[in-house]
């Protein structure tokens, strides 16, 4: 389990949540510890800013979070990845499977992205990879953003479920702080 900046111990296991089988790993307690915060905001930060960002997107809603200090940190473009219907404009959307459910994905048909700009897609956790796959998927069927120029960042990854893998088969990189 590698954790080199001691943050495992502000994540809680909540079992069976949201439905009967999932761990749930919450970050809430890391979020209101606001050294532990800190210090994962300026880590992603400084893997984003080596990766060479240029965008920032984030998948809803605990992404957001962190996706807006990198964003603020590194003066980078904010996208949001919402659930269908919380956008105001026109999207792009992308349908996927969950490890309990499917659901879709939209980023708004007016973001502004360059063929060649480098995009880090920022989510609290990678369980089987479905969320960032779709994710990054909309930005290389969309906005013609090259596999290779799509850096995936998450705080947990849970590489048992196989969703770093996968990332990884499908040409992106990943990139996490805590592995459980």
């Amino acid at each position: 389990m590698n954790d080199p900046l001691n943050l495992k111990r502000f994540i809680r296991t909540v079992d069976n949540f949201p439905i009967d089988g999932i761990s749930f790993r919450d970050i809430t307690s890391l979020i209101e510890t606001p050294e532990a915060f800190a210090k994962t905001c300026d880590e992603l930060t400084k893997i984003a800013q080596d990766f060479g960002a240029e965008i920032v997107a984030s998948i809803e809603s605990r992404g957001f979070i962190f996706a807006g200090t990198i964003a603020r940190d590194l003066s980078l473009p904010f996208v949001l990845a919402r659930k269908p219907g919380k956008l105001p404009n026109e999207t792009y959307k992308k349908s996927f499977n969950l490890e309990y459910g499917s659901t879709s994905i939209e980023i708004q048909k007016n973001t502004v992205i360059g063929n060649n700009q480098k995009v880090v897609i920022v989510d609290d956790l990678v369980a089987t990879g479905g969320t960032a796959i779709a994710c990054a998927e909309l930005f290389t069927e969309n906005f013609n953003v090259k596999n290779s120029d799509i850096l995936i960042l998450s705080i947990i990854d849970l590489p048992d479920l196989g969703g770093s893998k996968l990332i990884k088969e499908k040409g992106f990189a990943i990139k996490t702080i805590i592995d459980y």
